[in-house]
């Protein structure tokens, strides 16, 4: 399991939000680029990127700062989700040196989509599903669908996707835990390996997601992002990859 820091981009700046609210929103670093650098520094694997204002405008608007991530951290895997919602995204981002890109919303309105972007980027597609009470919301998390995460996750599983990004939208940016039971058994349904994110505010939230995926038969949570808790200090990366690295090894 890898820990993945998290950069949301808005204005141009690295912010948290709580619970998806744009006017809730707290700035931890002003410069993304730099924030990238510390997350590099202290042993970080991959980077989850969001820009905050692409989701919400249905179409990249961060894309410059997220292309001068990539080229000032060549080594680094990058995810990046947020109004991506057409294939010429895609490509600028895998252009840029993304390794992956988050389809969210367009995956709820058009799973067709999601395959055929599966079947022209193998291997770089990643669904990204946030869910309110086990309902997927899209738009930035401003409209919450009928439509039940656990289903998306069994109709994504032939496509070809390279992992999911499950967030429990009730938990994400509120230092109380992630939503265990929901994350483990969404990654019990899923053919692609799961990465859990919303609420993880200390290394032994991770140590509780480990255990129970274990208990459930070794459900397939690759990874889990955590972007508030690492800011704040209540996590500490190094730490927290050297003890997945362990429990691993």
């Amino acid at each position: 399991m890898i820990v993945i820091p998290a950069i949301d981009i808005k204005d141009g700046q690295c912010v948290r939000l709580r619970q998806g609210r744009m006017e809730d929103s707290t700035v931890f670093n002003d410069n993304p680029v730099a924030q990238a650098e510390k997350f590099v520094a202290a042993g970080a694997r991959r980077l989850h990127i969001v820009d905050l204002n692409g989701a919400f405008a249905g179409t990249p608007v961060n894309a410059e700062i997220v292309t001068e991530i990539a080229k000032h951290c060549p080594n680094l895997p990058i995810q990046i989700g947020g109004g991506i919602r057409d294939l010429d995204s895609i490509q600028f981002y895998l252009d840029a040196g993304v390794s992956y890109a988050i389809i969210g919303t367009a995956a709820v309105k058009d799973p067709e989509f999601v395959r055929n972007a599966c079947a022209q980027f193998p291997g770089k597609i990643i669904v990204g599903l946030d869910a309110v009470a086990g309902k997927v919301a899209t738009e930035g998390w401003a409209d919450v669908s009928e439509v039940d995460a656990i289903d998306l996750v069994r109709q994504f599983a032939d496509y070809g996707v390279e992992a999911i990004v499950y967030t429990d939208i009730d938990r994400d940016g509120m230092m109380q835990g992630a939503n265990i039971e929901a994350t483990v058994e969404l990654a019990k349904q899923s053919a692609v390996p799961l990465i859990a994110s919303g609420g993880i505010a200390k290394l032994g939230d991770i140590v509780d997601i480990k255990e129970a995926a274990r208990t459930a038969g070794g459900a397939g949570i690759m990874g889990v992002i955590t972007g508030r808790a690492i800011y704040e200090g209540s996590l500490d990366l190094t730490e927290a990859q050297k003890y997945c690295d362990r429990e691993e090894g």
